[in-house]
């Protein structure tokens, strides 16, 4: 009789929960890291958007210039369109790469205690 007793008991018992505490950390969301990294991005893009089109003027520049000189009949060539929407690429380009700087560096400053 023990012996089933023993058993019985067992059966019965609830089985133990252990809580396994995990090693990692839960990472919280932090809108300045956000907001920084969006800035370097921008940054990134706005200078390589800058240099890819200035690359297509001097390109588009110099087709029309070849073009102009084989046919001296043509006033404008259609190069001459690509080669303008390349350079207000590059000054959209140019002017977001400034403006994101220097809104990245403000907010740097801010952040920093420079009056100290």
């Amino acid at each position: 009789m023990t012996n089933h007793k023993q058993i019985a008991r067992l059966t019965t018992q609830e089985p133990k929960v252990r809580l396994v505490k995990s090693s990692r950390q839960r990472r919280r969301f932090n809108p300045k890291i956000l907001i920084s990294r969006t800035i370097e991005t921008t940054v990134i893009v706005s200078v390589l958007l800058t240099g890819f089109a200035g690359v297509g003027a001097i390109a588009c520049w110099g087709l029309e210039i070849i073009e102009l000189n084989t046919n001296p009949r043509v006033i404008f060539s259609s190069w001459h369109y690509q080669k303008n929407a390349c350079l207000g690429g590059m000054l959209v380009g140019f002017s977001t790469f400034l403006g994101s700087s220097l809104l990245g560096a403000s907010l740097n400053i801010s952040r920093d205690n420079f009056h100290k």
